[in-house]
């Protein structure tokens, strides 16, 4: 693998966690929105990642291969059914009263960031590690 397919690899990865902070703070956003265009409350969305093949050498693939990236499969929403409170008072009740609320959990968002957050730091990581053995490579040339 060339240093610059591990640039590229890290670089996936960037941008799968970019997306998944995006959708972890569109959910908490919209924790208490009720009402959507699609009708009813917001429905938590979130990546579904896969493996990126590599492109792969003669050299490479006789060396058994090389890991590819990561690519957002698809974006998935939450079907299970909405909570429900009792607020009569509310402009989105049922005839019972009842305004139905999305099923997102704010820690479990935050944790979700958290980990995003980290992955991003540790591809960070890998470039300027990177980037480092280029900067070494051309010191041993002067």
């Amino acid at each position: 693998m060339s240093l610059n397919s591990a640039i590229d690899v890290a670089a996936t990865a960037l941008s799968a966690q970019r997306l998944r902070m995006e959708l972890a703070s569109a959910n908490m956003a919209n924790a208490e929105t009720t009402r959507t265009p699609e009708g009813g409350p917001y429905k938590k969305r979130s990546a579904v990642f896969a493996a990126e093949p590599a492109l792969l050498t003669t050299r490479e693939e006789r060396a058994g291969g090389a890991p590819g990236g990561v690519r957002v499969d698809q974006i998935v929403t939450d079907e299970t059914p909405p909570a429900l409170r009792y607020q009569p008072g509310h402009p989105d009740a049922d005839a019972e009263g009842y305004v139905a609320y999305p099923n997102v959990n704010a820690t479990a968002e935050m944790i979700d960031m958290l980990s995003a957050a980290r992955s991003y730091e540790a591809s960070i990581s890998v470039i300027k590690t990177i980037r480092s053995l280029v900067t070494a490579t051309l010191n041993l040339v002067r």
